[in-house]
């Protein structure tokens, strides 16, 4: 009798186990341990704190921890070009509780440097993209250009003479004022920050002439300490119509840098969907779309898949860019 009430007990774990199976969850899966998330969850932000993509990254993190019902913990790891973010998802477990912000150096920087051994593609998990940015150059407010033609003629005429400063070798900032340069000619020299905050401080306190970033500018320009020469993307910035754009000055660079959220290679799907409405529904709350039309950046949101897609065609596009700007290591 005691050993049919074994055989029995196997039997029903078994049966549990099975239809563990049958409904498409592994019993060591997220689904099958218990509700995601069950404690904080780790947000990596790749620059220092104080640029815009720290300030809307934060906003978004405390809305979607409301939705989520546990904590979204920022960790700021500023420097290296961005990619410290991507770097630490490498050695996390592809369970949802860590996660950093994607941004268009994540796929351009292992073309840059062959030390970078990522695939960004295979190697992560693309979850959302949210947003992008707006990219400028801009002067302190005493500068003597005021237009940016001003500017590249000063540079042309004086070679090697002007300092300039973006976050980081390789990134869109940079390559944006790199191609700039390319057009004309030009010799001037690149100081890489470790974020937009720390490009800003720099150009305020005058160990830079001008400098190529995204919108962290803007308070700045406002409040009449630095000058908007132009903008890199395609129409106007809102807040700053006198701004023309670079393509309109005749130079045909147009830039635009979208942005997300992704994680570890491998996660869970169910996991992934519940970050991606979590952080969609609270990139579509009034103080984040404050935040985006303060600085004037667009809300294009993008699924997982669809954003996978996109970086992927894209990644070959900064390929061709590279070769062509001759960055490419040999």
């Amino acid at each position: 009798m005691a050993r049919n009430k074994q055989l029995m007990t196997r039997r029903t774990a078994l049966a549990a186990g099975m239809s563990v199976l049958a409904a498409g969850a592994s019993p060591l899966s997220p689904r099958a341990q218990g509700r995601f998330p069950d404690r904080p969850i780790k947000l990596i932000i790749p620059w220092a704190a104080g640029g815009p993509a720290d300030g809307g990254f934060r906003i978004l993190a405390e809305s979607a921890a409301k939705k989520l019902g546990q904590p979204v913990v920022v960790e700021n790891k500023g420097g290296a070009a961005g990619v410290l973010g991507v770097l630490a998802l490498q050695d996390a477990k592809p369970d949802g509780y860590t996660i950093s912000q994607m941004h268009m150096g994540v796929l351009r920087q292992p073309l840059l440097n062959a030390q970078l051994r990522y695939d960004p593609i295979k190697d992560l998990t693309y979850i959302l993209q949210i947003t992008g940015f707006v990219m400028g150059v801009v002067v302190r407010a005493d500068a003597p250009w005021h237009t940016l033609p001003e500017l590249l003629a000063y540079a042309k005429a004086n070679p090697g003479k002007l300092n300039w400063g973006t976050l980081g070798i390789g990134s869109t900032q940079h390559l944006a004022m790199e191609r700039l340069g390319m057009t004309q000619g030009l010799s001037w020299t690149h100081a890489p920050y470790r974020g937009t905050a720390d490009t800003m401080r720099a150009l305020l306190g005058g160990e830079i002439d001008f400098a190529s970033e995204s919108s962290g500018w803007a308070p700045m320009v406002m409040a009449g300490k630095l000058r908007l020469l132009a903008v890199f993307t395609a129409e106007r910035a809102k807040r700053f119509p006198d701004a023309p754009t670079v393509r309109e000055l005749g130079f045909d660079v147009v830039v635009d840098s979208p942005g997300g959220l992704i994680g570890p290679r491998g996660m869970d799907p169910a996991v992934v969907k519940t970050l991606a409405d979590a952080f969609r529904a609270a990139a579509e709350e009034p103080q984040h779309l404050q935040f985006l039309d303060n600085m004037d950046q667009p809300l294009i949101l993008l699924d997982g898949s669809a954003y996978r897609d996109e970086m992927a065609r894209t990644l070959e596009e900064e390929r061709e860019l590279l070769r062509r700007l001759k960055l490419l290591p040999a």
